[in-house]
């Protein structure tokens, strides 16, 4: 069996390019004042040698570990996986790791991964919920950056990453408005959540501005199939009339989509319909598929990735919410009305 490859040092291309091994760090770490010529052999010493930086030595020069900790409390991955791969785009920019702890929301637990991260001297920490509710500031934090994604912290002093979520309900209706409707009902969530006092102002918005009103009041239960089809069977019956439903969930909207098939009305010919989070497995195996607001978890990941390089940079974090846009996913559950 061949040996083992030597790995390639900062010597082995000092000598490759006939320079001392100053120059080369000067020339890798982009200091000093050096000719074109002197720069453009080291690296081509570099690259021929195949020489790779030491992430250890790089750590010792800038006094960073190029680690931050990601704390997310979705055990499920449904919320905080996509936070996570906005973030890994954010930070792959600065050739940063993270960490990734899953507090399963157990206090306990995250102090302990606060300790972890602590010892393992991370730069910075992303800290990611799974409800927009304002959440404890990390107990315990080590003195480094902390960055707050989709659950704001409750302290004004941190830095949170919002999303827009009234905003979102807003694009939904104006989107079945202009599709024609105009008896429009809203079936959420839990009454007293934070993303579903959101929706339903959003919702109250929207219709308000075009001068109509929600039919009935908001239909508030849980995040499941299993209310959705219950809510639809009986809109229908005590609102014949209603021609939309904006649902808080994507799980929702797919219960009222069966519960309103099973009620004998067509989706979207009689009864237009969109849900909440854009869910791939949901909303696309909705029958017909579901119009969804996306909440942009990447995007929000992406933005606490880049607030957190940029606050290690600066060694301070700025106090602040930053709210990030919804978009919208049209598919065949708000198609125009039938005749």
């Amino acid at each position: 069996m061949a040996g083992k490859r030597p790995r390639v040092g900062i010597v082995d291309v000092a000598q490759r390019a006939g320079v001392s091994v100053g120059t080369v760090s000067k020339v890798l770490n982009g200091r000093g004042q050096l000719r074109t010529e002197t720069r453009d052999r080291v690296r081509t010493a570099a690259q021929e040698l195949g020489f790779v930086p030491s992430a250890v030595a790089a750590s010792l020069h800038s006094g960073r570990t190029y680690t931050v900790g990601l704390i997310m409390t979705d055990h499920h991955g449904r919320f905080s996986l996509p936070i996570l791969h906005g973030a890994e785009d954010a930070l792959g920019w600065d050739e940063t790791l993270a960490f990734v702890c899953d507090t399963r929301d157990d206090p306990i637990r995250e102090q302990h991964y606060v300790r972890s991260l602590a010892r393992r001297r991370v730069d910075g920490i992303i800290v990611a919920g799974r409800r927009t509710e304002p959440r404890p500031p990390l107990s315990g934090a080590p003195p480094v950056p902390v960055v707050y994604a989709f659950a704001r912290s409750a302290d004004p002093a941190d830095r949170s990453v919002v999303v827009d979520e009234e905003g979102g309900a807003a694009l939904a209706v104006q989107h079945l408005l202009r599709t024609g409707r105009r008896r429009i009902a809203h079936v959420t969530g839990p009454n007293g959540h934070a993303s579903v006092r959101a929706r339903v102002d959003g919702t109250a918005r929207a219709l308000r501005e075009a001068g109509l009103e929600m039919v009935g009041e908001p239909w508030y239960g849980g995040w499941s199939e299993v209310w959705g089809r219950f809510a639809a069977a009986i809109l229908v019956r005590e609102h014949p009339d209603v021609d939309a439903v904006f649902c808080g969930s994507d799980a929702i909207g797919r219960g009222v989509a069966d519960g309103l098939r099973d009620s004998g009305r067509r989706v979207p010919e009689d009864i237009a319909l969109v849900g909440v989070d854009n869910w791939l497995p949901t909303a696309e195996g909705c029958r017909p598929p579901l119009t969804s607001v996306d909440l942009n978890l990447q995007q929000v990941g992406r933005t606490a990735g880049a607030l957190l390089l940029e606050a290690i940079q600066c060694g301070a974090t700025e106090p602040g919410i930053q709210t990030v846009p919804c978009r919208l996913v049209v598919r065949a559950s708000s198609g125009p009305a039938g005749h």
